[in-house]
């Protein structure tokens, strides 16, 4: 049997995010999963050592590599549209659903009992730390468009940040507290830390 599966997979690098924003460097799907599925690594790792924390940091890494595996078919839709309302949110939700499955009937009988629960994964205890990465991830984005001067990101910077507070997540706000003002320093910086 022939599948199409990861050759749609590797069309997420097609799916630019922040469309609603102008962006000095476009980030795209796949950078953007891949970010999350780091940051998400690193934050059960934390949680994991600092705070007696039990998951799987690898794990956590899989399940934020698939997060937004739907936007291929959906799209990114922006986030004051997709929050807009709950009748908005709710087709949103359902489009998502339809467009997961979708990718899993791609996907060889014989693997989707290993892929099919990354891709919809209902909630569960590595949900927090995978919404929390997604945030940490679009706040880092913020971080490096208002580096570059553009104050397009300036309020969506202080709102991710007070929604990545708002979890009262401590690994998250490890992360911030260790890790997130590197985001803001130039390469000569960074390797003065």
């Amino acid at each position: 049997m022939q599948s199409n599966f990861y050759a749609v997979l590797g069309r997420m690098k097609y799916i630019n995010r922040w469309g609603l924003m102008r962006n000095t460097r476009n980030e795209n799907l796949s950078e953007h999963c891949l970010d999350v599925a780091m940051i998400a690594h690193a934050l059960v790792v934390i949680d994991c050592r600092k705070f007696g924390g039990n998951l799987n940091p690898e794990h956590a890494a899989c399940l934020a590599m698939y997060h937004d595996a739907s936007e291929i078919i959906t799209g990114d839709m922006p986030t004051p549209v997709k929050y807009y309302n709950p009748e908005i949110r709710s087709a949103y939700a359902a489009a998502e659903t339809a467009a997961e499955d979708k990718l899993i009937s791609y996907l060889p009988d014989y693997m989707r009992g290993d892929i099919a629960p990354l891709i919809s994964h209902d909630c569960d205890e590595y949900t927090v730390f995978i919404k929390a990465a997604d945030k940490l991830s679009a706040l880092a984005k913020c971080i490096e468009e208002l580096k570059m001067g553009n104050r397009e990101f300036a309020d969506a910077e202080r709102s991710t940040r007070a929604a990545v507070k708002a979890m009262k997540l401590p690994a998250a706000d490890e992360f911030l507290d260790t890790f997130m003002q590197a985001y803001a320093l130039t390469l000569d910086e960074q390797g003065k830390i």
